[in-house]
């Protein structure tokens, strides 16, 4: 059984000792604590916390714990129940609280869960507050309510249309387009609450051919979560022998999107931001960011449309704080996480696939086409396994080191060399005696190359 204890909440496999499994003992301690860091640090202007959890089996027993243990705390909880991470995060504004959590584990297999911690502007905590909270967790610093200033529990079941009306609010959405150009698509929603908002998404679009897959929210995921090639060959089969113009996949909590090809063949899940991105760039230029591990496809598109490019570390509210620090009009990351700011600044596959077909349709032509208009990089994802002797800051200080003055060096995250052909980036682990050496360039064979030839060096 794992417990994996981070900045941006608490994940692990159901069951298990305590400390051990994500058990119901450290589920209460936990989401204790974090009622008391909102508590210290929220402006006491609103005592609501939102609650919102994915399709998991274990999801309504850690959301009765949850909401039992905010209340027990004082806070008043709003649960919004089956829902995705950005209809949370949007939730959290919407009824100005104090914060929120989901209650997902992402990509991660059925037998994990976990909760992830939203400030009061629905983005994750940052670093100081994350570590706030696995401090008073590990000193079980928190007190609980008296009887008379206990919470109140609300539920309300509106929020995933309310997220569709604030993505088809926004100016660069365009229904009358997508509904003109009667597109055939198909979706895999691996049985989790993309199951109930993307096709819900998809109609209020004005697409009526809809095929779906693993759509039936029962947490019972129908392949391995995560929408990688590899775990796509159900879908790119059916778009191969039927008439689809395009498919989208989404992870359990649909902040990632994967695009499919109406030949079956995969759009790529680092094309996913930069097609959205050129799109969006196209009527409002402007400055955009990703994240180190990203493709330099978004800062080539970027700079075609005058715009300046920044790179954030890895992580979410890294690439938020880059974003809000560079006023950037889009950003992401390159496992198919959009983010745009008109509507919120999350991860949202609801805005992606919006952005997308709008940019399709008004362009009028097939998914590979508009593929091919991009650069064509090939990322390679490879690590090093640490042994005790090996100080992983010592082995990315001298790669720095070694680097310096020849290449360009970016080291907010681990090292990244950037070469004229391509770049390398070397991140150690958080979870794992690892360390993660990414490379991009043209082919595969290159990246690969790249990556050996750093590997070697250390």
């Amino acid at each position: 059984m794992s417990l994996v204890k981070s900045i941006s909440g608490i994940r692990g496999t159901i069951g298990g000792r305590v400390g051990d499994g994500l058990n119901p003992v450290d589920i209460v301690r936990f989401t204790a604590a974090y009622a008391t860091q909102r508590r210290a640090a929220g402006s006491n202007q609103s005592n609501k916390i939102v609650v919102g959890r994915d399709a998991r089996i274990s999801g309504p027993m850690v959301s009765q714990l949850v909401c039992g243990t905010l209340l027990g705390m004082g806070y008043d909880v709003v649960d919004i129940g089956l829902a995705t991470t950005p209809t949370t995060e949007l939730a959290v504004t919407m009824e100005q609280a104090e914060g929120g959590i989901i209650l997902t584990a992402s990509h991660n297999p059925k037998q994990w869960n976990a909760l992830k911690l939203l400030n009061e502007q629905g983005e994750f905590l940052n670093d100081a507050e994350g570590k706030q909270v696995l401090e008073i967790a590990e000193k079980e610093d928190f007190v609980f309510a008296e009887v008379d200033r206990l919470g109140q529990l609300t539920h309300k079941d509106d929020y995933t249309r309310r997220h569709i009306e604030r993505v088809l609010a926004l100016d660069l959405v365009d229904v009358e387009a997508i509904r003109k150009a009667d597109f055939s698509v198909a979706v895999d929603c691996v049985n989790s609450v993309g199951g109930i908002a993307i096709p819900e998404l998809l109609r209020a679009l004005g697409v009526t051919r809809i095929t779906e897959l693993n759509c039936t929210p029962d947490g019972h995921f129908a392949h391995n979560p995560e929408p990688i090639p590899q775990n796509l060959t159900d879908i790119s089969a059916l778009i191969k022998s039927s008439p689809v113009d395009v498919g989208f996949v989404v992870d359990p909590d649909v902040d990632r999107l994967a695009i499919i090809q109406e030949d079956g063949e995969m759009f790529g899940e680092e094309y996913t931001l930069v097609s959205v991105a050129d799109y969006v760039l196209s009527h409002t230029p402007g400055n955009t960011v990703s994240n180190m591990s990203s493709t330099r496809a978004l800062r080539d598109v970027t700079r075609q449309h005058g715009g300046n490019y920044s790179a954030s570390a890895v992580g979410e509210v890294n690439v938020v704080t880059e974003m809000k620090a560079t006023n950037a009009i889009i950003g992401g990351e390159g496992n198919g996480g959009v983010i745009y700011p008109a509507c919120h600044y999350g991860r949202d596959a609801l805005v992606g696939i919006a952005l997308f077909l709008t940019n399709l349709a008004k362009q009028r032509i097939r998914v590979s086409e508009l593929r091919r208009q991009y650069p064509d990089y090939s990322i390679s994802k490879n690590r090093i396994e640490l042994t005790p002797d090996m100080n992983p800051d010592e082995v990315l200080a001298k790669v720095k080191a070694y680097y310096q003055g020849r290449e360009e060096i970016n080291d907010k995250d681990g090292v990244k060399i950037d070469f004229k052909n391509g770049w390398v980036h070397l991140r150690k682990s958080n979870t794992e005696p690892i360390m993660r050496v990414y490379s991009e360039a043209a082919t595969t064979e290159e990246a690969n190359q790249l990556a050996q030839m750093v590997m070697q060096l250390i």
